[in-house]
């Protein structure tokens, strides 16, 4: 098995998304030296982070909290490219391995119950195929045991929310998302995850979705990326 990798190496080289390196054999898919220079946030051992405070008042929500920082034409905007547009699902897995192993020690997935990924819409997931959001669950899934549950569905389509303001991405999202089994989140602490936050919109309606079709559910949102909040 190695032989073969190693024959698979040298004629298809791995290459860090983010500073185009090849990998070496410990390396799985970014290299150690960008995975170091990731920026995180920490926002899960803030008291009312940012992330947070982007849905206070709007939506009861637990906890929040994002991996590291996106900023448009960043090195490390690569990795979210990659994930969602050169179809590299399994980066995305391997990441929301990496963001729940180094964010478990903080106990900020004690209470949950089970991940929820944000839904893509059928249109657009026959169009990319796959949901970026559901593998970034999965590996979250495999580090603190939790199941992955596809309880939203994207019922409508919606344009894409990239270069749309804030209050055009909220009327994008109307009545986009429908709960597809209200008995399986009555009392429950669901983790909602997406590949990125920047305005909030998208999981701010997944959340009021969830909380207008069962009042005792429990929300907290975690995403792999996240827009600087202002």
């Amino acid at each position: 098995m190695k032989i073969l990798q190693y024959v698979a190496d040298l004629l298809f080289p791995r290459l860090c998304p983010v500073c185009g390196s090849e990998l070496n054999a410990g390396e799985r898919y970014v290299c150690a030296r960008c995975m170091a220079e990731l920026p995180r946030t920490g926002f899960h051992s803030m008291e009312f982070n940012p992330m947070e405070q982007l849905f206070a008042g709007k939506v009861p929500v637990e906890r929040a909290t994002g991996y590291f920082f996106y900023e448009r034409g960043s090195r490390h905007a690569s990795i979210l490219h990659s994930i969602k547009y050169y179809n590299q699902p399994q980066l995305g897995e391997w990441m929301g391995r990496q963001f729940a192993h180094e964010v478990a020690a903080s106990g900020f997935f004690d209470a949950v119950d089970a991940i929820v990924p944000v839904p893509l819409h059928r249109s657009k997931l026959v169009q990319r195929g796959y949901n970026q959001s559901e593998y970034i669950a999965r590996g979250i899934s495999k580090v603190i045991n939790r199941p992955v549950a596809k309880l939203l569905k994207a019922v409508k389509e919606h344009d894409t929310q990239t270069r749309k303001g804030r209050y055009e991405r909220l009327v994008n999202m109307q009545n986009v998302f429908t709960v597809t089994d209200i008995t399986a989140i009555a009392g429950r602490h669901l983790l909602l995850v997406d590949d990125v936050v920047t305005t909030g919109a998208t999981l701010l309606t997944c959340a009021e979705t969830l909380k207008q079709s069962v009042a005792d559910v429990r929300i907290s949102i975690a995403t792999l990326a996240v827009a600087r909040l202002q």
